[in-house]
């Protein structure tokens, strides 16, 4: 059996690379790393996790999308404040709940980026599979 140990990127798909990666950075704080426009795929870190912006002809089936989806860590002590602007900036928290006692816990808020793939960002106050 293989033993991962975390994750070494996550691809995210999108239609328009350029407009996405202005989302990412702006809204998510995440820095470009590299990649190519031309090519269709971006690399972004964040929090020292790499994420690639992918791009496709059309945007995800969505059936069930809020079951996929993508989380970003935030500190306990910005949460409410990237919450409140994402709203500022017109990003449409569409959900809000503070989870406990599962796998993965903490405040969360769902949003959409521009291809409607479903974000999520997260005060985590535990995760079963840490050590």
């Amino acid at each position: 059996m293989v033993q991962t140990k975390g994750l070494a990127h996550f691809t995210i798909p999108v239609t328009d690379t350029e407009r996405s990666l202005k989302f990412y950075e702006r809204h998510l704080g995440m820095k470009f790393l590299g990649g190519g426009h031309e090519r269709g795929m971006i690399f972004l870190d964040a929090g020292g996790d790499c994420v690639i912006l992918a791009r496709i002809d059309k945007t995800a089936s969505t059936a069930r999308l809020e079951d996929v989806h993508h989380a970003f860590i935030v500190d306990h002590e910005v949460y409410s404040g990237a919450v409140e602007e994402l709203r500022e900036n017109g990003v449409d928290v569409f959900f809000e709940e503070d989870r406990q006692g599962g796998v993965v816990n903490g405040p969360r808020a769902y949003f959409h980026d521009p291809d409607g793939n479903v974000l999520e960002i997260i005060d985590l106050t535990s995760y079963s599979g840490a050590e």
